[in-house]
């Protein structure tokens, strides 16, 4: 893939829609005409916990499937359960039953699949009442606003036999699985660092507006759940609510949980011996957002650093790239994202034609036509209905491993220093980043249990 061809990508704006969902959004009238009816019997059931972003294409993407009926709606926005019904009509699909509490929507017992696209501070409270209340759930990334949360996910999703998939539909990416896989061949050498980046340059400052009434036919009390009370501000609601410490961890948990992960498995590592982490708020310094716009973070692994890097505002990532996977070897490189991936041979390497190795050839792969979120929609669905967990793309664990990594560069940030993890007590070593790995609960919400 050529620089100029990125560049034209870069320019098209489709990193700004990936973020949203936006990307992902089909046509609802071409999904009328792919639909087959099928069955009763052989119908399964879901149910949409957050209509507004990726949740609803989530949604979409698995009623390509002809065995997916939406009978439940859960929303705390009036107004996004008119669109999204309207939106559900265009496919010949009648009305849903409507919720503003999650809670009545898992007591219908019609209901198979919930999928889960609310703000990261519902995910814990909705994936552990789902899988009590029966329910195979499709949850969408980070899997929780704290480590803490991720811990108790994992544990009730490891005592249950219900199919969990996070939505990380990378990993069902076919020519992201295909890199890895050159990674993993060894042909790279060793590899002394990866790194992972997101630069967001369709991002604009956002505004500081004051605190007003929320909108009619919005149950602001129910959006802010366990989140600390306080007044509705437009700017915390919907899609903004990821750069606010209360509902989320800013690009760190968005982009950074599908490239850390894949920076994680391409190297087959878990938790890091150290984090440290600078950056702060230096492209929109006065706008209302609290999470930083710049970041580095250095995550210190035996024989590699894993390094991530975000920035909004500008678009200069690495190497021509404003999003990626690297992966730096002694031999060449692998870039990876969205669009392809591609193999730079180390001009200078000293091994070169010693012991019959021959110069790496420089590879360049384009992403193909296919969906990496339909496949990955297709695979919990085969999982449910074979109810083998071991085919799961993503796993719970795999969503565990990225939230709690990039959780780790977010204490760092917060900490202003070099941390480091103890991998027997399974916390920071200096007992002031430990706070911070904590769920607070507020507004009579309580943490669950395990």
């Amino acid at each position: 893939m050529m620089y100029g061809n990125r560049r034209k990508f870069l320019k098209t704006g489709s990193l700004a829609l990936a973020g949203s969902g936006a990307a992902f959004m089909f046509p609802m009238e071409l999904l009328a005409s792919m639909r087959k009816r099928v069955g009763a019997n052989d119908r399964i059931n879901v149910g949409l916990i957050g209509c507004n972003g990726m949740g609803f294409s989530d949604l979409s993407s698995m009623l390509k499937l002809n065995e997916i009926d939406v009978i439940g709606l859960c929303d705390v926005d009036e107004n996004v359960l008119k669109k999204r019904t309207a939106d559900l009509e265009k496919a010949g699909i009648k009305k849903p039953i409507w919720y503003k509490d999650y809670r009545k929507l898992l007591e219908n017992k019609d209901i198979d699949v919930v999928i889960i696209g609310t703000p990261d501070h519902w995910h814990c409270l909705q994936l552990t009442d789902s899988l009590q209340a029966g329910k195979d759930v499709y949850c969408e990334k980070p899997i929780a606003n704290s480590v803490q949360e991720a811990n108790i996910m994992l544990d009730y999703v490891g005592a249950s036999d219900r199919m969990v998939q996070i939505g990380q539909w990378q990993r069902s990416q076919p020519h992201f699985v295909d890199a890895i896989d050159f990674v993993h061949s060894g042909k790279l050498g060793e590899i002394r660092l990866a790194k992972a980046w997101a630069y967001q340059g369709w991002m604009k400052p956002v505004p500081v507006v004051p605190d007003s009434t929320a909108p009619a036919g919005v149950d602001y009390k129910m959006w802010l759940g366990p989140a600390p009370e306080r007044a509705f501000n437009a700017n915390r609601f919907h899609f903004n609510f990821r750069w606010f410490w209360d509902y989320a961890g800013g690009l760190m948990t968005d982009w950074g949980v599908h490239l850390i992960d894949y920076a994680l498995y391409g190297m087959k590592a878990g938790t890091p011996k150290s984090v440290m982490a600078l950056g702060g708020k230096f492209a929109y310094p006065d706008d209302a957002s609290e999470t930083p716009d710049t970041l580095q973070t250095v995550f210190e692994y035996d024989g590699f650093s894993l390094l991530w890097e975000h920035a909004t505002g500008i678009d200069g990532g690495n190497y021509g790239r404003n999003h990626g996977i690297a992966f730096i070897g002694n031999m060449g490189t692998l870039v990876v994202d969205r669009n392809g991936w591609e193999v730079i041979p180390e001009e200078e390497f000293q091994g070169w034609g010693k012991d019959g190795i021959p110069k790496m050839e420089a590879i360049s792969k384009d992403k193909g036509n296919a969906s990496g979120l339909d496949l990955h929609t297709a695979n919990f669905i085969e999982a449910v209905k074979s109810r083998d967990a071991s085919k799961l793309n993503a796993p719970i664990k795999v969503g565990y491993d990225a939230a709690l990594v990039s959780h780790m560069g977010n204490v760092a940030f917060k900490t202003g220093n070099r941390i480091y993890w103890d991998e027997a007590k399974a916390e920071f070593k200096q007992t002031e980043a430990n706070q911070y790995l904590m769920a607070n609960y507020k507004n009579g919400w309580k943490l669950p249990m395990v």
